[in-house]
């Protein structure tokens, strides 16, 4: 087993990784896809263990999160310390990966960075998924930093609390008409179908277990991977559902939705987790979020 890393391979192991495929990989880095595959046998026999699960869609296994996670930062730091010392141009594109929850990046995300993407040259990579599980990307070496309700601190990085979100019981007027009129009870919520972002996300189903006692048999409930298309299904009245507060507080100031259990809400504390040593980008891009989020969330 090899004592010393070298940085080819992890390169080819972080592209065919982020690709999810050896031939996109080769493009990007003006190889064939044999020398990529190569490149990662090499690396696992330096290893003497694999580093990557070749299934549908493809996984590094945990020593090769652990190295994915360990390149990008040395990418990050040669990106900071190479142009000062060889005087190259300072307007190279940084690409910046970042994994946030999708009610963050409706609301305040983009104005909390939209000033660096302005004087930077900045190419972004959002990785969008559920606010528990964004912690993953982290952990598994595809972000820097990302947003989400994990709120232990990881292994070589640092957590820092952005504030509370609220998410309210939301509905049309003529979604409420129809199905709430007499209010909400075990016997008006049957049937009714709710929306959630996805299966990791629990608010509707814990809510109608805990208050109501019913399980996920008793009401369809649709999945609908985006913000923006969430709001869309209640504000168009197929479904009722919990929604931040802050991302629908112009339709509810409006009347075109409307709280409907409003002695009742769920709050979630959002944290931001990052990478401990962070230079250059990275750094004012952390302390923006920091900054504009606990401004908005608090």
């Amino acid at each position: 087993m090899s004592s010393n890393i070298d940085y080819k391979l992890l390169r080819a192991l972080a592209t065919v990784v982020q690709e999810q495929s050896f031939e996109r990989a080769s493009e990007k880095l003006y190889i064939s896809q044999s020398a990529v595959s190569q490149r990662i046998k090499q690396l696992e026999q330096n290893l003497s263990q694999p580093v990557i699960i070749r299934s549908s869609p493809l996984r590094a296994t945990e020593i090769g999160k652990r190295l994915i996670s360990h390149y990008h930062q040395v990418t990050q730091l040669e990106t900071d310390l190479l142009p000062e010392i060889f005087n190259e141009d300072l307007n190279k594109v940084i690409t910046v990966h970042l994994a946030t929850n999708a009610d963050s990046l409706a609301t305040w995300l983009i104005p909390a960075i939209a000033p660096i993407i302005k004087s930077k040259p900045i190419e972004l990579n959002l990785l969008v998924s559920n606010e528990k599980t964004t912690i993953q990307k982290l952990k598994d070496g595809e972000v820097f930093g990302a947003i989400g309700t994990h709120n232990t601190p990881i292994k070589g990085c640092q957590m820092t609390e952005l504030g509370t979100i609220n998410y309210v019981l939301a509905a049309s007027p003529e979604f409420s008409d129809r199905y709430f009129k007499k209010g909400i009870s075990k016997q008006s919520l049957v049937g009714v179908p709710g929306v959630a972002f996805d299966h990791f996300d629990n608010m509707h189903t814990q809510f109608a277990q805990q208050q109501f006692g019913l399980s996920n048999e008793d009401y369809p409930l649709h999945t609908v991977r985006s913000s923006e298309a969430f709001i869309t299904m209640v504000k168009n009245s197929t479904a009722y559902s919990f929604i931040s507060e802050l991302q629908i507080r112009e339709e509810l100031n409006s009347g075109a939705l409307i709280n409907i259990m409003p002695e009742y809400s769920i709050v979630d504390t959002l944290y931001w987790h990052r990478w401990t040593l962070l230079k250059g980008v990275y750094k004012e891009i952390s302390e923006r979020i920091i900054e504009h989020g606990q401004n908005v969330l608090n």
